[in-house]
C-alpha cells in the first residue's frame, strides 16, 4: 500500500536528490511517483526512502535512489523513447523508467530476480518487456535502442550492447573491478566517424556484473 507517509518520504527524497545535482524534471517527477518500499523485503520498508542501497535476492542490491535518478538523467532521453536496462534487479530501476515515459525493455540472468520483478512489475501496472538470459546479449530481437542502461559493473564494454545503440543512442555503463568504485561511462555512437565517443561521469559502486547463462531461449 502507499500511503500519504511514503509520499510524504518521497517528496523528502527529492529534495536530497535536487541537492546532489538532480536536475530533470521528468527524472524527479518518476522518483516521486515510484513506490520504492514496494520493491524491497518488508524489514527495510522504514528507510525505503534512504538515499541510500538495500540487499535484495540473489546477493543483489537494490542501487541508492541517487544512483538511479543518474543514471536516468545521463541517458538523456525524452518521452516516447526505447531503452534497453540490463539487469533488472528489483525492478525499480525498471519502473522509474516507464514513469519517465520511455518504452522499456530489461533483462535479467538471476531467475530468482527475474520472477520477483516481473511479479511487482505487473502487479504496480508497469508495463515492460522482460526477458530472461545474459544481458552481455543485449536483446538484439528488439534492437536499436535509443539508450541502453547497464546496472552493474562490468569490467569491459560488451559490443553486443554497442551494436544495438541507435544511431544517436547512449550506453551508460559502470566500468570497472567489483572490489572498487567504478567509473561510470557514457558511449555514444559518434557522428563524426564510425567509432564512440566516450566520457566518463564520476565514480559509484556496483556489484558486478555476470555473464555466460544458459537463459534456455536464446535471449
Amino acid at each position: 500500500m502507499d500511503t500519504t507517509k511514503h509520499q510524504g518520504q518521497r517528496q523528502h527524497l527529492i529534495e536530497v536528490l535536487k541537492e546532489k545535482g538532480i536536475f530533470d524534471a521528468n527524472v524527479l517527477h518518476a522518483i516521486a511517483n515510484v513506490p520504492r518500499h514496494e520493491f524491497l523485503d518488508s524489514s527495510f520498508e522504514e528507510f525505503a526512502y534512504r538515499d541510500v542501497a538495500f540487499p535484495i535476492r540473489a546477493k543483489q542490491t537494490i542501487s541508492q535512489p541517487y544512483t538511479v535518478a543518474f543514471q536516468s538523467q545521463s541517458l538523456g532521453l525524452s518521452r516516447g523513447a526505447k531503452v534497453l536496462e540490463i539487469g533488472t534487479g528489483s525492478g525499480y530501476q525498471a519502473a522509474v523508467l516507464v514513469e519517465m515515459g520511455l518504452k522499456v525493455f530489461s533483462i535479467e540472468r538471476q531467475k530468482d530476480l527475474f520472477d520477483f520483478s516481473k511479479n511487482i512489475l505487473m502487479k504496480l501496472g508497469y508495463n515492460i518487456t522482460q526477458k530472461f538470459g545474459d544481458g552481455y546479449k543485449g536483446i538484439p530481437s528488439y534492437a536499436p535502442f535509443d539508450g541502453i542502461i547497464v546496472t552493474a559493473a562490468a569490467p569491459d564494454v560488451p559490443t553486443d550492447l554497442l551494436e544495438q545503440l541507435s544511431p544517436d543512442g547512449s550506453l551508460i555503463i559502470p566500468m570497472g573491478e567489483p572490489d572498487n568504485d567504478q567509473v561510470m561511462k557514457r558511449i555514444k555512437k559518434s557522428t563524426i566517424s564510425e567509432g564512440y565517443e566516450e566520457e566518463d561521469l564520476g565514480s559509484f559502486r556496483f556489484v558486478p556484473m555476470l555473464k555466460d547463462i544458459d537463459s534456455g531461449d536464446g535471449f
